[in-house]
């Protein structure tokens, strides 16, 4: 199997490096983001830009990276219709997908999955009335599989939900990424609970510790994922961070 490389770039934004170099950033917020010490004027390149829903510290600073890069943008029709609205092509320089929909694009197929959370569009768009998704439009989370390498399963913001074993029993994924912070999120005992549903190789904990109301003791997790799935591995990554996976 080869490697994707995981950069975790603060909260709950990600880039992954496929083995044949495609760069893909999930969730980007750089240039606002307290944890992150990469801006939109470091990034040279992306391919593919992924986007969960509408709250700030998620779809950040994802249209930007899209203009600047050229990178093709998968989110709801919800995100794309929006970013549509700021010189981004509907269905020519996005991809809308709706939950249960997949695309291939070069070594990777992205699958958008249930994500049991609020969303809204944030910013003056929203406060003054054009905004083009309602408070409550879709939150997903993305199953990307990578060819001749891991499925990877970023849960995205959510709760723990049943249905989580169903999406490990059709995509199996061996990496999962979930928030862990609690509040606005799953908390450490619903995590592992999540865990426990998926039995994944490894998990990666994000969302927490950003702001001083979403805190987690990741060692409570390790021992908790430990007692309900000892076959998973509690990968902690701090921001800026890469390792290659598996």
């Amino acid at each position: 199997m080869q490697s994707v490389t995981i950069s975790f770039l603060g909260h709950a934004s990600f880039r992954f490096t496929t083995a044949s170099n495609e760069v893909i950033y999930f969730d980007p917020w750089l240039d606002d983001n307290p944890s992150c010490a990469v801006s939109i004027a470091d990034v040279d390149r992306a391919d593919v830009v992924c986007v969960s829903h509408g709250h700030v510290d998620h779809l950040g600073d994802a249209i930007a990276l899209v203009k600047k890069t050229g990178a093709t943008l998968i989110a709801s029709p919800e995100i794309a219709g929006y970013a549509s609205t700021h010189g981004i092509g509907y269905d020519t320089d996005s991809i809308p997908l709706n939950i249960g929909g997949s695309v291939s694009l070069g070594p990777v197929t992205y699958t958008m999955v249930w994500a049991d959370h609020s969303t809204g569009l944030h910013g003056d768009a929203y406060k003054n009335g054009t905004a083009y998704a309602e408070p409550d439009g879709s939150v997903c989370g993305f199953v990307l599989t990578v060819r001749d390498g891991p499925v990877i399963y970023d849960t995205a913001d959510t709760g723990v939900f049943g249905d989580m074993a169903l999406i490990s029993q059709m995509y199996s994924p061996d990496l999962v990424i979930m928030p862990v912070g609690g509040k606005y999120t799953m908390g450490v005992k619903e995590a592992s609970v999540a865990a426990a549903l998926m039995r994944p190789q490894a998990v990666i904990p994000c969302h927490y510790d950003t702001f001083p109301n979403q805190t987690a003791d990741l060692n409570d997790l390790e021992e908790r994922i430990g007692q309900l799935t000892p076959r998973t591995r509690l990968l902690t990554m701090k921001p800026g961070e890469t390792i290659s996976f598996p």
